[in-house]
C-alpha cells in the first residue's frame, strides 16, 4: 500500500465508498422486504437474494479498503461461505413452511411436492 500512487488510493477508496452505500441499501431493502412483503416464500425470497449481494458488496468494500492479502482471503472465504450456505437455508425454511402447511397453494404457481408423507415417498423411489 505504500509503494502506490495517490490517485489509486483516492480511486479505491471512492469505489469503496460506493460499494459500502449500495451494500448499506441493500441489506435495509432486504430488511423492509420482511416487513412488506405478505407472504411466507416472498419474505425469504427479500432475504436471501439482497442480503448476500449487500454482505458481498460490504466485504468487497473492506477489502478494496485494507488491502492485505490475508484479509482479503478471509473476507473471501466469508464471500463463499454465504454463497453456499444461504440459498440452502432458504430453500430448508420454504420446504419446512410448506410442510407444516405454512405456505398456501395460493403462493404457488405451480405444486411439484408430493403430497402425503415426504420421506415414505421419497425412499419408494419412482413408481414403476
Amino acid at each position: 500500500m505504500g509503494g502506490e500512487p495517490g490517485w489509486v488510493t483516492a480511486v479505491a477508496d471512492a469505489l469503496a465508498a460506493l460499494c459500502l452505500l449500495l451494500g448499506g441499501f441493500l441489506a435495509l431493502s432486504a430488511g423492509v422486504g420482511v416487513l412488506r412483503f405478505p407472504n411466507l416464500l416472498a419474505r425469504v425470497h427479500a432475504v436471501t437474494k439482497p442480503q448476500v449481494l449487500g454482505l458481498i458488496l460490504l466485504l468487497f468494500a473492506v477489502a478494496l479498503r485494507v488491502r492485505s492479502w490475508p484479509v482479503v482471503a478471509m473476507l473471501a472465504l466469508v464471500v463463499a461461505f454465504q454463497l453456499v450456505t444461504s440459498p440452502v437455508a432458504a430453500h430448508m425454511v420454504g420446504r419446512a413452511a410448506y410442510r407444516t402447511g405454512k405456505v398456501g397453494p395460493e403462493d404457488l404457481d405451480l405444486d411439484e411436492l408430493p403430497h402425503g408423507d415426504d420421506e415414505n415417498e421419497s425412499a419408494r423411489g419412482p413408481s414403476a
